[in-house]
């Protein structure tokens, strides 16, 4: 399948398939992943700067940097998730905060001016660039808009969690898929075929994970989001805030060691462009 072809069947995914859970899963479904990659927003990101938000979800992201004064340029293969966060800020009173919006793929962001920005989010793109050349390109472009010194904030999945998912939902099917396993631990491909829920996705191992920035960026940290509370992170939409907070202290501290990397759902990775 060509890269185009690909992006076109990943924005179908989001435009359709999944449109209606997207908008909702970080706040229904995944608290402790929406909540982690807000902590470090909050403790990185600077305020009142200029924001390329590359890949938009359901724009919860988008609405918190723009809370804090930042300009946001959105561009994202998904037409409709692009409208929903334009939506969604305008009926928050943060219209102004939109600088641009763009249908473009993360490998070719041909709209964005280099140097342009104190801060870049790929929280979702490189979820679904099967090709290593993708994957790199997309890197490089985040590189090439980042001004010296910006911060680059990029999400990835963890390659056991398809596995996880698997055994859970269809344990009787593992052998019929056993050369399709054997494939998948080499290279971290899916497809729709084997993975529908997701379609085209790369998933990662975190030490490949971290090796696709080491050439543009300055590691500043990489954590697993989830940690330990992976299958239960649902869990914290009931409890009081003091109490969602002291676990999220617990796993925010355990998902730095490879042992929480391990067992997460997302990898987080922080990057700083040289400064030279």
């Amino acid at each position: 399948m060509t890269d185009e072809a690909n992006e076109e069947s990943v924005a179908s995914y989001y435009d359709t398939a999944i449109f209606e859970a997207e908008l909702k899963r970080l706040t229904r479904d995944c608290p402790v992943e929406r909540a982690i990659t807000l902590r470090w927003l909050e403790r990185l990101a600077p305020a009142n700067a200029e924001v390329a938000e590359i890949g938009v979800g359901g724009g919860v992201y988008s609405e918190y940097l723009a809370r804090r004064g930042c300009r946001l340029r959105l561009a994202d293969v998904s037409a409709r998730l692009l409208d929903a966060s334009v939506a969604r800020l305008r009926a928050a009173g943060l219209g102004g905060s939109i600088a641009g919006i763009s249908r473009e793929s993360a490998t070719r962001l041909d709209s964005l001016p280099a140097g342009a920005f104190d801060t870049v989010l790929m929280l979702g793109p490189l979820y679904h660039l099967c090709a290593v050349q993708a994957r790199r390109a997309a890197v490089a472009e985040a590189a090439r808009i980042l001004k010296p010194g910006g911060l680059l904030f990029a999400a990835g999945i963890n390659r056991l969690s398809y596995l996880r998912d698997f055994l859970r939902l269809f344990p009787h099917v593992v052998l019929d898929r056993r050369a399709f396993h054997e494939q998948y631990l080499r290279d971290g491909n899916l497809d729709p075929e084997h993975a529908p829920p997701i379609g085209f996705a790369h998933l990662y191992t975190w030490a490949e994970f971290r090796a696709l920035f080491e050439p543009e960026f300055e590691e500043v940290a990489l954590t697993g989001v989830e940690s330990f509370s992976t299958s239960w992170q649902a869990v914290l939409n009931d409890l009081p805030s003091a109490e969602a907070e002291g676990w999220l202290d617990l796993i925010e501290q355990t998902g730095q060691t490879a042992e929480g990397l391990g067992v997460s759902d997302h990898f987080l990775y922080v990057g700083r462009k040289s400064a030279k």
